[in-house]
């Protein structure tokens, strides 16, 4: 099986890559098995999809990060029948032994490589759509777009699903605007994933990106965590918990009010940008931190980004503010303002959790790929009965991931008895 890993630089034209480094593709391999042992719900289902075969003859192209995690996902939809197209939703998310080990041993085609220029992402896009697939996977949307700026005829799609918090609001705006094509399920509405995947997978793995690239000591720092939604909710609780002073900026009262009664100093970014040593962006929305909070900075204020694209840091702004850059550390660059503070840059402003370190843990995964599978099988079942709007996880799919999770860790729970059963869906006053 051939990938296309296009070597970010020179940047010409899109070319096929015989994986011909076995033992990279070895290395992905022990990867993705290592990371299956902590998804024992996808593992489930994969059973279930190798009798069933419920995507059999079926063309799912995915856009997606190309993890471990990832792959053990589309082993899973490869074991559904489906024939399986991926590539990257992010230029620095791509694990290279993965990509490799799924292209060359799991038949899976594969067009992505870690630093690929905008170009040749998007030129990846459309490798994927070249393979005319019935179902779309997104994080991010950028493949759904995609098909929509190009005016690709969407007839022949099911439908599509959608993995995060950023591709979802683009998805409704898309429906709000009438501008959707065909049905998409937001995987990110289902509670197995955002109270999951979003604040213990975000949370633990944003630090994680962070103390990989930087080997900063938290305790006893100041930590600006901007937006407390589920995201900010797990950085903000992580960072606290390494002994960080955490302040917390928001726009929604509700939100703000919250992340007060959790314990947290809650400031505008114009006074919080005075107070902050390490700064992290969790909301989804463009210049969360902007050229009036760069001069207000500490020398050495260190920016990082979790949010789904690099908007959330205004690199522009601070390139303009600034005299020189440099890159001090893999992941790490320095920007020396005009006024002689420094500030440093990480990940390029990119996803930091998946920039500088691997990603969620594989068991939070294991929830939101479960959902991603099952979103898969209920489209094939009903796409062609749904509307073009964006759905939330049925109801079913989310309950049975939770009870096959809780299975899994030799959890049980009660059951109501017909007594009570009938007590609860009774309008007459209790005795």
């Amino acid at each position: 099986m051939t990938t296309t890993l296009v070597r970010p630089q020179p940047m010409k034209t899109i070319h096929s890559y015989h994986v011909k480094d076995h033992s990279l593709a070895e290395q992905g391999k022990l990867k993705a098995q290592w990371a299956e042992r902590e998804m024992p719900v996808l593992s489930q289902i994969r059973e279930r999809f190798s009798k069933e075969k419920p995507l059999r003859g079926l063309t799912l192209g995915a856009c997606l990060h190309v993890t471990a995690e990832t792959a053990n996902l589309m082993l899973t939809l490869k074991a559904g029948g489906a024939k399986v197209g991926l590539c990257a939703s992010n230029p620095l998310s791509t694990q290279d032994d993965v990509a490799a080990y799924l292209a060359k041993g799991a038949g899976v085609s594969v067009y992505a490589i870690k630093g690929e220029d905008r170009k040749t992402y998007y030129n990846h896009i459309h490798s994927i759509l070249a393979m005319l697939p019935q179902i779309t996977m997104d994080d991010g949307a950028d493949l759904i777009s995609t098909i929509h700026n190009q005016g690709t005829n969407t007839d022949r799609i099911l439908g599509g699903t959608e993995e995060t918090t950023t591709g979802v609001i683009r998805l409704r705006a898309m429906e709000k605007d009438g501008a959707l094509h065909y049905p998409i399920i937001a995987v990110n509405d289902a509670q197995t994933k955002h109270f999951f995947d979003n604040r213990y997978g975000t949370g633990q793995s944003t630090i994680d990106g962070i103390l990989r690239c930087t080997n900063l000591l938290l305790a006893g720092k100041t930590v600006v965590v901007s937006g407390y939604g589920w995201c900010g909710r797990g950085v903000a609780l992580r960072a606290k918990g390494l002994g960080a002073r955490v302040i917390v900026t928001e726009i929604n009262p509700i939100k703000a009010l919250e992340a007060a009664m959790d314990g947290y100093w809650v400031l505008p970014m114009n006074e919080a940008a005075q107070h902050g040593d390490l700064f992290i962006t969790v909301t989804g929305d463009v210049a969360v931190l902007d050229k009036d909070h760069f001069s207000k900075m500490k020398d050495g204020a260190i920016l990082s980004n979790s949010g789904h694209f690099n908007v959330e840091i205004n690199l522009e702004a601070l390139k303009k503010l600034s005299k020189s850059t440099r890159k001090v550390r893999e992941y790490v660059e320095e920007y020396t303002l005009k006024n002689g503070r420094r500030v440093f840059v990480l990940g390029e402003g990119r996803l930091i959790n998946l920039a500088a370190a691997e990603g969620h843990p594989a068991s939070v995964m294991d929830m939101s790929f479960a959902n991603q599978a099952l979103s898969a099988e209920y489209l094939v079942e009903h796409g062609r009965e749904l509307a073009r709007k964006v759905y939330s996880v049925p109801q079913p799919i989310d309950e049975e991931i939770a009870r096959l999770k809780l299975k899994s860790m030799g959890i049980a729970v009660d059951t109501l008895t017909p007594e009570q059963q009938k007590y609860l869906t009774s309008w007459e006053e209790g005795t």
